[in-house]
């Protein structure tokens, strides 16, 4: 491995915050005509929690495979990720299953007949066999269920990327840009069923994924003092600004008062493809946040901040409730009230089973935890596997 691919000693507790954040705006945005959602940073710049999602899974997963790969061999680690890809995979088809009979029974239950069409199952309902095929092989996906294929897909490609970041990962980040400019130029995408493409193209998606797992190896610590300077964080301020002009003033109807020029250029926000200034905007954010957030900083431990980081550290399990508790919310304001009062209610309630489902599923983790790992936790020795395990 070369000296620069170095990995970090302890976990850095701003991932989990920030990925149940992105958990939590996921949710609140898959929430149609829901007004709480004014919240999310997707209504004051360029990206949203999207990005922020898959580049903390790519520092995390490459913060614990590296580490997996140095102590016990690259075919152990590469074996654990195919393992964890088979996890979410499987996550993925119980969320499919669950949620398509969610949204049939209340189409019928309700006659709200529109919801099929809404959220993309009517096709499958007609010819569920075949659907369920194309399901399965994650080519068929109903309404929000696009982003843990895109995981799935990155998971099962990370093995190789792993073993080329551990030794060049410099050499790793230019692949990724050169798939990622080939996205751009000849259209590359993955096809769904019955037509079009991926939503979120993996071929251009995975280049933040990369960037996190790039960061994680030490990519950027030869330029941190450049991306820590005056000049740099002046432009960083300049995009953010600038992004949120753009995309405030296109959600509140006032596109006129964008000039023409950058009209054309920013809107629609292309984030099928991830239009190369929606990863300028979010590593402006990225910066920001480190530069105001310090990986020390005492606050991040806070006990009040538990819940957060808990939805962050039960990403997969809070994710999928969340996906589930959307169509739930949506079909809650549309059959009760969508006074703004409601929509609050509706949308703490949703974060509140959401985080109860966090505390769940570190309790059974913990109550089943073999008598050999409590007492290594007792005596207060983290081993580096449990101690660095994927959350």
């Amino acid at each position: 491995m070369t000296a620069g691919a170095r990995i970090e000693t302890s976990r850095d507790l701003r991932l989990d915050l920030f990925r149940g954040l992105a958990n939590w705006a996921i949710f609140l945005d898959h929430v149609p005509n829901n007004a709480v959602a004014w919240v999310t940073a997707r209504n004051y710049g360029f990206s949203d929690a999207a990005e922020l999602f898959v580049f903390v899974s790519g520092y995390t997963v490459a913060f614990v495979y590296a580490r997996m790969a140095r102590a016990r061999g690259f075919l152990a680690a590469a074996l654990r990720v195919l393992g964890r890809a088979w996890q979410i995979y499987v996550a993925y088809i119980l969320l499919f299953v669950f949620y398509v009979v969610a949204i049939g029974y209340v189409a019928q239950r309700y006659g709200h007949a529109h919801l099929l069409d809404e959220f993309n199952i009517r096709l499958l309902i007609k010819d569920p066999v075949e659907f369920l095929k194309h399901g399965i092989l994650l080519e068929y996906k109903p309404l929000n269920l696009d982003v843990l294929p895109l995981y799935i897909v990155l998971m099962i490609a990370f093995p190789p990327l792993l073993w080329v970041l551990m030794r060049q990962p410099n050499a790793a980040l230019m692949i990724s840009l050169g798939i990622y400019a080939g996205a751009q130029m000849f259209g590359w995408n993955l096809n769904a069923y019955p037509a079009g493409q991926w939503y979120f193209n993996p071929f251009a998606w995975q280049l933040l994924f990369v960037i996190g797992a790039w960061v994680a190896l030490g990519g950027a610590t030869t330029g941190r003092a450049m991306i820590r300077s005056s000049p740099a964080l002046a432009v960083v301020g300049i995009v953010i600004l600038f992004a949120a002009f753009i995309t405030l003033a296109s959600r509140t109807g006032h596109q006129d008062l964008i000039p023409e020029p950058a009209r054309s250029l920013f809107l629609p926000n292309d984030k099928t493809n991830l239009a190369p200034y929606r990863i300028v905007h979010f590593l402006a954010l990225a910066v920001a946040v480190s530069r105001l957030i310090p990986k020390e900083a005492t606050f991040l431990s806070a006990s009040w901040l538990r819940p957060l980081r808990l939805c962050g550290e039960r990403s997969l399990e809070v994710f999928c409730a969340g996906v589930f508790l959307a169509f739930v919310a949506h079909f809650a304001i549309e059959l009760v009230s969508d006074a703004l009062a409601f929509q609050i209610v509706v949308s703490i309630a949703g974060i509140g089973i959401m985080i109860v489902v966090a505390y769940f599923k570190t309790w059974t983790r913990e109550f089943c935890a073999t008598p050999g790992r409590k007492a290594v936790e007792r005596a207060g020795i983290r081993q580096p596997q449990l101690a660095q395990r994927e959350r």
